[in-house]
């Protein structure tokens, strides 16, 4: 069966994997002739976009009608809808597998391949969410007393961002830094607790530690993870997060990017269904800030006895 597109008279299916990603992962499948179409799409995609059949066909040095078995193979009607998807994931920019950074790069390409990447992973993130997890998650801290957030490294830095979203949640919250604070949060978690672990690869034993402490002293756990991994496996809402991340030293960390974007849904959420009234006040609060950071807002005197 060949891979499902989007046609006009179906809704968006934003968990389908990209087009480029795709067709690189489905390559062995493909017979010989149809994959020098998928190395020729692969090597310029932003000038596939633009060629004819037969020009493509030329270019990848097969007949026209292999051109569109091809098409045919990755799921789409014709060599126009292939050529109309393919234009909306270059739109994206392109997956980082296809714009990896190499030393001497010059600034312009840099600055390119950075944003290429960071907003294909992102929408690749987007993609793979599953909705049905992220409502489980805003609903557990809509419902929570307190929510504590743990990670490390790269996760530590989204922990804290998410502890400063707390007038967004509506309820304490706390990122502790430290491991042993950590596992003292978790130590005195309860029933009203979330506890939010925080780890890419879901591997690290500290946030796994943590993360099973609270759920043993009664709280309920959200892990936010980049795999299927041992802390999707702890959680009892595993939110997998899915980027093109790489290691390399001249990647960014497009995982932690991801996971921001997350915690931006799960506040916004939650802020949603609080009453009015605390909408409201988040409103004042944000005047408020407004007014303090031009100067406009009036320092209050001390009162004198």
């Amino acid at each position: 069966m060949g891979r499902k597109v989007n046609q006009p008279d179906e809704g968006p299916q934003d968990s389908r994997v990209p087009l480029l990603e795709a067709i690189a992962t489905r390559m062995g499948e493909l017979r010989r002739s149809e994959r020098k179409v998928a190395e020729a799409v692969l090597a310029s995609p932003g000038d596939v976009v633009h060629l004819s059949m037969a020009a493509l066909a030329e270019r990848a040095g097969v007949s026209e009608p292999t051109v569109m078995r091809f098409c045919t193979a990755m799921g789409a009607r014709g060599f126009q809808a292939f050529k109309l998807e393919l234009a909306q994931t270059v739109a994206l920019g392109l997956p980082a597998t296809h714009s990896a950074i190499e030393p001497g790069e010059s600034v312009p390409t840099l600055i390119g391949k950075v944003f290429d990447q960071s907003i294909s992973s992102l929408d690749r993130a987007r993609r793979a969410l599953e909705t049905e997890r992220i409502e489980e998650a805003v609903e557990l801290l809509a419902g929570a007393g307190e929510i504590v957030f743990a990670g490390f490294g790269a996760s530590s830095i989204v922990a804290q961002d998410a502890q400063q979203k707390f007038p967004l949640f509506g309820v304490p919250c706390s990122a502790p830094v430290d491991a042993h604070q950590q596992f003292i949060a978790a130590s005195m978690a309860g029933p009203g607790t979330v506890f939010v672990a925080l780890s890419n690869t879901g591997r690290t034993q500290s946030v796994l530690d943590v993360a099973a402490v609270a759920q043993e002293q009664g709280a309920r756990v959200i892990g936010i993870t980049g795999e299927q991994s041992p802390l999707a496996e702890l959680a009892d809402v595993p939110l997998v997060v899915k980027t093109f991340e790489d290691t390399d030293f001249y990647t960014p960390t497009l995982s932690r990017l991801a996971a921001l974007v997350v915690i931006d849904v799960l506040a916004t959420g939650v802020a949603l269904r609080r009453p009015p009234e605390h909408l409201a006040r988040l409103q004042r609060m944000k005047e408020e800030l407004t007014a303090m950071r031009t100067g406009a807002r009036k320092a209050v005197s001390p009162r004198v006895e």
